[in-house]
């Protein structure tokens, strides 16, 4: 695992999400409100976890109506003008995320193929068409990763 969740990294994720994460043992919290629209959201960030036999990083996510995790991530986009943090972790060519909205909102993608990233979104259905464009900001971070 190369990719490491540093204080730095916290503050980025803060200043995005205008949040602050409070330190509980191994763990980082933050929670989201947005009364307006009646919405709550908790990340909870496990920097370097026993994960089954390896170490990895856990981020979890809580609201009202779901408990969504995302193991082994590989790293995080963090979008001021979106308004927006993207968590990822790759497996053999899948990408899986977790985007976070400032508003609490969260959407999440699972297993989709990598190649969608970079392909040409016009000939995508839409249903398949929307991973691929949120999604598609990990990729320079993705390209660094197999370089690595």
């Amino acid at each position: 695992m190369s990719f490491k969740f540093t204080e730095e990294k916290f503050k980025e994720i803060e200043e995005v999400l205008d949040t602050k994460f409070k330190k509980r043992g191994g763990q980082y919290r933050a929670v989201l409100l947005n009364t307006e629209r009646g919405r709550k959201l908790i990340i909870e960030i496990y920097p370097d976890m026993q994960i089954g036999k390896k170490i990895g990083n856990l981020v979890s996510i809580f609201t009202p109506y779901t408990h969504s995790q995302l193991h082994f991530c590989d790293g995080f986009v963090a979008s001021d003008v979106l308004e927006e943090v993207t968590f990822f972790a790759e497996f053999k060519g899948h990408l899986s995320g977790v985007i976070i909205e400032r508003q609490a909102g969260c959407s999440i993608f699972t297993n989709v193929d990598a190649e969608l990233l970079s392909g040409d979104f016009t000939q995508l259905a839409p249903e398949v068409m929307l991973s691929g464009i949120a999604l598609s900001l990990t990729e320079p971070l993705l390209e660094k990763k197999a370089k690595e």
